[in-house]
Formats: structure tokens, sequence, C-alpha cells
């Protein structure tokens, strides 16, 4: 089962994958004018209704392939307005075909006439609300033919992840749904037709480019839309939480606020101007610190808690308190993450170890990236949290999906590039639920070391994919 959002993610992963839309399109066509065949005789006249998008586009293509049957197509809309080119090229075929068409510019030039079957290609999984005009005067006639009515991927009207409507929907009798069902066909009095449509696995496995589609920002957004982020670090290490801070920054929340020792708060101010510094009196993060942290952490929407804290048992002992009292959401990386696997917390964690780190917490680690990618799962599943386990293939695993990440290259093994993905993460975790903050975060370094490395060669620096950050996250 997927939902919508997911499905545009996996048709943008197919698409960067080498499998065009348009060849996904051709699939989706002929599934309709199989589950249309199934439905009808040799001869039988079938009332095709398509809207202006790409759910109209796939039963553009099933009408080139229902030569056998008395086919009429009814563009919503006028020709120059359809939405996206492989729906506009679909129709220019239908036209210079001697399929019959029909441009319904206005709800009353809309005759359905009497078809044998009737299919509503309206509206996708992606459109969602109450039907606007002509498509509510259209769902209406649909709904009152004497005719069974076909649905391409959901029935107009119909939000595909709750089965709810808004108001007027289209009642269909059959449904034919593409890769995968979607949560609200269940809800729908409807015989439902999953179709294969040849979206490669990978597309699912894989983070790619259309895992960024998650990013999306609102047109009316404003400050605090895209969260607050706490970074606990420092001590040992001064630049690894400056990193971290920057790297949330530039991956999109709108406030990071950075908890250190006061001897180096103005070092780590320093790095910029933006940030909010906090320094306690003390050299390094110690037990009497908590109480203070805990009261900071819970003003923001993520913790970064690890980056330049050390391994003196003080400051273990530190991170132990914090997440057994800690409640939020924490990226937990660096030396706080061997405290994690002895700590009962009601904190939702994302690690970020490599593979030593991941060692160190009690998991297991293969070469075969299948086989570490099913002990990583086995372990996020044993642990309870979201893992992110660097290499030079990520896997990223909440103990039920489970994906992996391919972007990145040998140019990138300098220090401070776990910080960047550990601030990057935290950002992106404030808008994304776990898994998917952790697999785009992942996506996103890989991608910006990919863009460095290609034009300006090996040896970048840290800081240089903090600067890359935002044309990384870029759809």
């Amino acid at each position: 089962m997927i939902t919508s959002d997911e499905m545009a993610v996996v048709d943008a992963n197919s698409e960067a994958l080498g499998v065009p839309r348009k060849q996904l399109m051709e699939s989706s066509g002929n599934a309709v004018a199989r589950a249309v065949r199934e439905r009808t005789a040799p001869g039988d006249a079938v009332a095709l209704v398509c809207g202006r998008g790409n759910n109209g586009g796939d039963a553009m293509v099933a009408a080139r392939f229902l030569s056998d049957r008395d086919v009429t197509v009814h563009l919503l809309g006028r020709p120059e307005t359809i939405s996206t080119d492989i729906a506009r090229e679909n129709w220019d075929a239908l036209e210079a075909d001697t399929v019959e068409t029909r441009v319904v510019r206005d709800s009353a030039d809309f005759t359905l006439g009497y078809p044998d079957l009737a299919v509503d290609a309206m509206l996708g999984t992606g459109v969602t609300g109450a039907l606007r005009e002509p498509e509510a005067t259209v769902a209406r006639a649909l709904t009152d033919a004497n005719a069974p009515v076909l649905a391409v991927d959901v029935p107009s009207g119909v939000d595909a992840d709750t089965g709810e409507a808004a108001g007027l929907a289209v009642e269909a009798d059959a449904v034919v749904t593409f890769h995968d069902t979607k949560p609200g066909l269940d809800a729908l009095d409807a015989e439902v037709t999953v179709a294969d449509i040849g979206i490669p696995t990978a597309a699912e496995e894989f983070v790619a480019r259309g895992d960024l589609l998650r990013l999306s920002r609102a047109e009316n957004a404003h400050k605090g839309d895209h969260g607050e982020v706490l970074v606990v670090g420092g001590g040992p290490y001064t630049g690894a939480p400056a990193l971290a801070a920057r790297a949330a920054m530039r991956a999109g929340t709108d406030l990071v606020r950075v908890v250190c020792p006061a001897r180096i708060e103005r070092e780590i101010q320093g790095y910029a101007a933006e940030l909010i510094v906090h320094g306690f009196d003390a050299d390094r993060l110690t037990p009497p610190v908590v109480d203070d942290l805990l009261d900071r952490a819970a003003a923001h929407d993520v913790v970064v808690f690890g980056p330049g804290l050390g391994s003196a048992d003080a400051t273990l002992d530190a991170v132990r308190a914090f997440l057994a009292d800690y409640d939020g959401t924490a990226v937990v990386d660096a030396d706080a993450l061997q405290v994690v696997p002895d700590v009962e917390t009601d904190a939702t964690l994302i690690c970020t170890p490599h593979q030593g780190e991941l060692r160190a917490m009690g998991g297991e680690t293969a070469d075969d990236p299948t086989e570490r990618a099913a002990l990583v799962e086995s372990f996020a599943a044993e642990v309870g949290y979201t893992l992110l386990v660097k290499g030079a293939q990520d896997v990223i695993s909440d103990g039920e999906v489970t994906r992996r990440n391919r972007t990145g290259n040998p140019g990138m093994t300098g220090g401070g590039t776990g910080d960047v993905l550990a601030g990057t993460v935290g950002a992106l975790a404030c808008r994304l639920r776990p898994r998917d903050a952790a697999a785009v975060g992942a996506y996103a370094i890989g991608r910006a070391g990919g863009r460095l490395v290609d034009c300006e060669g090996e040896g970048l620096l840290a800081g240089d994919l903090v600067d890359e950050l935002p044309a990384a996250l870029r759809y």
C-alpha cells in the first residue's frame, strides 16, 4: 500500500533511474485498456472522460489500444491548457488519429451519451478537495449514468489516502490503480485492480532525486514553520558543533541554537552570525548541565546531540541522563552513540553511526550491500530507533522500511563530514518523519559531495559541503 505523496516520489525516482514518465504512462494506459476490454465487448461504446493532467493522459493512451471499441474521448478544458507535456503529446496523437474527441470548454457543453462503459480519468491521486467545474457536473453525470464506471487510479473527488470526499465524488464500480493499492481505496464499494506498470524495485529501495519532493514549502509559509534545532556539542572539539549547526541552517531550518562550553562559545559564534550560542560553565558536558539542557531542548523541534562532545566518563553520564528524561526527537552522533543501547528513553532517536560505531552499539555489518541492509534493518527493529549507517553505500532503516543511498564518492572521507550530515538530518527531521529525514539527508550530502568533486576535484572540506547543501536539496 502506498500513499499519494509516496507515489509521486516513486514516479520521480523511477524517472531518475531511467524509466521516463512517458513510458510509465504507456504502461498505465495499456492497463486501463485491458480493464476496459475485460468489461466490454468489441463494438461497445466507451466514453473516456479525461482531465488535463497525467490521469487524463493515461486514458488518452488507453483510447489508442481500444480500436475495436466505439471510443469517445471527452477532454475537460481547452487542449492548450493540458498541464503536462506527455499528456499533451497523447492528446495530439488522438487528434491525428480517427478516435472521436470532444472538447468540453464549459460544463454545459458536456453530454456523456449512452455508453456501455464510462471511464473516469478526470483527477488522479495527487488532487484533493472539493470538485470544481466542470468536474463537478461531469462527476454527477457519471454517477447518474445508466452505465458502469471505471475510475483511473482513484474516483475523482475521493482522497486516495483516506477514501473520503470533500463533497461530490464519482461513484465508481471499479478502479484500476497502478503499482500498488492506495489506502483510501479500501473504503470504496468498488472492485480494485492493481496494475504493474514497470516501476523498478530500486525506485523504492534506493534514495534518489524524487525524495526531494518531500521538501516542498507552502507559499504562505512563515518563520517557525520549518523548525528550530538545538545542537549540543563541543568541549574537546570546536569545529564539529559549528559544522552541524551551519548545516542545519543550510538545510532549511528556521533557527539554530548551539549549547557548548562557555570557553568555546565565541569561537563557535564566529562561524556564522546567524547562530545563537549558549555557553555553560564547564569545560565539557557534565551531569549538572542536564536540567538546563532539557529545558532548552523542550523549546526546540529537534536536538542534534554529540558533535565534538568527546567520550569522557562524565560526558557520557550526561548523555545518558539527558536521553533518559527526553521525549522529543534527537539526532545522535559521534561519541554519544555508544550510550544509546543502554538507555531507556521515550525519545524518537535517529542514530548516525559509521560501521565501526554500529558494531560498538551492538549491531552487525557485512561487505555485501544487500546483506548489510538486512542486518541494519534487524538491528533497527531491535533497538527501536532509526539508523543511518554511513558507508560507501548508506543504509537507512527504522526496522520496518529500509532504504539505501548511493550518492557520494571517496573524496568525502575528510573529517567533519559526519557532523554536516547530523546537522542536515536534524533540520530535515523538523519537517519529515525520521526515516525520510535520514534518507534525504544522506542523499543530499552525497549529492553535494558529487557536485563539488565533479567541479573542483578531490580534497574537499566539510565546510564546502555545507555551502553546497541548498543546491543539493533542490529538486
